[in-house]
């Protein structure tokens, strides 16, 4: 029997109401009001997304301002992505799910085995996740730089970052894929980055890989039948509730708007 799970096509939001949405989205899955979500969304205006633990000092917040970059800091783990031109996806599920099950790697990869999947279905043939030696693993503030264990590649390059937040009730893992444009513009705003040709040496878009245009909703389609399949999942498309735009609101005024939260570290 294949799990329900709700689609939410949301489009394209700021960096705060993007990471306000997840949130208020997994608190609402976590405590059984809404099924398991599969969201898919995009980012306008660009912005940088710190890990929950990141230094803000890793920014150069002036350059971001100069340029409209927003900046914002994640629910999840992980090192900075500028999100610009890309396909982004979050999946939020009780924690009791089959999908969920296990320790965060566990989960991680089986989450990654669709998003293989999806990316084949796209024209990657080499598209894979596996553990990363750790001479391999980044050690800078970029998430692009290198993969991390179970993200995905492909053409010998890391295509998909993810980061995951497990809570008592509830899992949100979300993650980014650069559709097109310089995968190392993010070096511009970071402070300590690594030389641009060391993130493009190892990271890339799907645009470049594939050899062509790749448009966000053609990855939607790719992806949702990718998702249902390799997870078994039936979906139902569903708008965000208003309960949860509420919710959202609120932790756009107590956390991602919140100039304070952002800078907390």
């Amino acid at each position: 029997m294949s799990f329900p799970f709700r689609l939410i096509l949301d489009g394209h939001c700021d960096g705060a109401t993007n990471m306000a949405r997840d949130e208020a989205i997994s608190r609402a899955v976590g405590a059984g009001a809404q099924p398991a979500t599969l969201r898919f969304y995009g980012w306008q205006p660009p912005c940088i997304s710190l890990g929950q633990a990141q230094r803000t000092r890793s920014v150069d917040l002036a350059a971001c301002e100069a340029d409209g970059v927003g900046v914002v800091r994640r629910p999840t783990g992980g090192l900075a992505i500028l999100h610009t031109d890309e396909f982004t996806y979050s999946i939020s599920l009780p924690i009791g799910h089959p999908i969920a099950e296990g320790d965060v790697m566990t989960s991680y990869r089986r989450i990654a085995g669709a998003i293989v999947e999806g990316l084949r279905r796209l024209g990657v043939p080499d598209a894979n996740a596996d553990r990363v030696a750790k001479e391999d693993k980044a050690k800078g503030p970029v998430c692009f730089e290198a993969p991390s264990d179970y993200e995905v590649v492909g053409g010998g390059k890391k295509l998909v970052g993810s980061a995951q937040w497990r809570r008592v009730d509830g899992v949100l893992q979300h993650g980014s894929l650069p559709l097109r444009g310089d995968i190392a513009r993010i070096c511009r705003y970071l402070i300590g980055a690594p030389p641009p040709q060391d993130v493009r040496a190892h990271a890339g878009t799907l645009s470049e890989i594939v050899g062509r245009d790749v448009s966000w909703s053609e990855v939607a389609q790719a992806w949702e039948a990718a998702f249902a399949d390799t997870l078994d999942i039936a979906f139902t498309m569903q708008p965000i509730s208003e309960a949860e735009l509420q919710a959202a609101e609120e932790l756009l005024a107590s956390r991602y708007a919140n100039d304070a939260w952002t800078k907390r570290r």
